[in-house]
């Protein structure tokens, strides 16, 4: 611990708050040290506690704006729910893409066409098919599923996805 001496400020480094008064080699000055007020563990404990309430309280108005400005972005989205195929009667396996749009925004959103992009195992686009849903209107929190056949047989295709068509088509 460290003391001072009140009268010629000489610095002193000690192993241990003496229990007696010291005297300063310097100048004679005699003074006694206070002993170090220590933490109460109840009160570190209270103090990490509240920080880590205000890191948390943070941390979740930060998520919040994040999902509310991507709400506002793009308001819409469009899931794939399954992938399966279906043969027709040429013989010729085609897969059907199953889905949903939502609305995750508080308005009426028009629903525009969706894009089902079919890719190869290099990530290449082998086709883009663009088809209406059902609906043409969403309501605030609503969905409508989708399903469509894709046109393209399934020969080298290793990925579908969808899109809606003003948002990255």
């Amino acid at each position: 611990m460290k003391t001072v001496c009140d009268f010629c400020k000489t610095e002193y480094t000690l192993d241990a708050a003496p229990t007696c008064p010291v005297k300063c080699a310097v100048c004679g000055h005699t003074w006694v040290v206070q002993r170090p007020q220590r933490r109460s563990p109840i009160l570190v404990f209270i103090a990490a506690l509240c920080a880590l309430l205000a890191a948390l309280v943070f941390a979740v108005a930060v998520l919040y704006q994040h999902q509310v400005t991507e709400i506002q972005e793009k308001p819409l989205i469009a899931e794939i729910s399954e992938v399966t195929t279906d043969t027709d009667e040429n013989g010729i396996t085609r897969f059907v893409v199953t889905g949903r749009v939502v609305n995750r925004s508080e308005q009426i959103y028009g629903v525009p066409r969706l894009i089902v992009v079919s890719y190869d195992a290099n990530g290449k686009v082998i086709e883009r098919q663009r088809f209406m849903p059902s609906a043409t209107l969403l309501d605030a929190g609503g969905n409508v599923k989708f399903k469509h056949t894709l046109s393209v047989p399934i020969t080298n295709v290793e990925k579908i996805a969808v899109e809606l068509e003003n948002q990255g088509a």
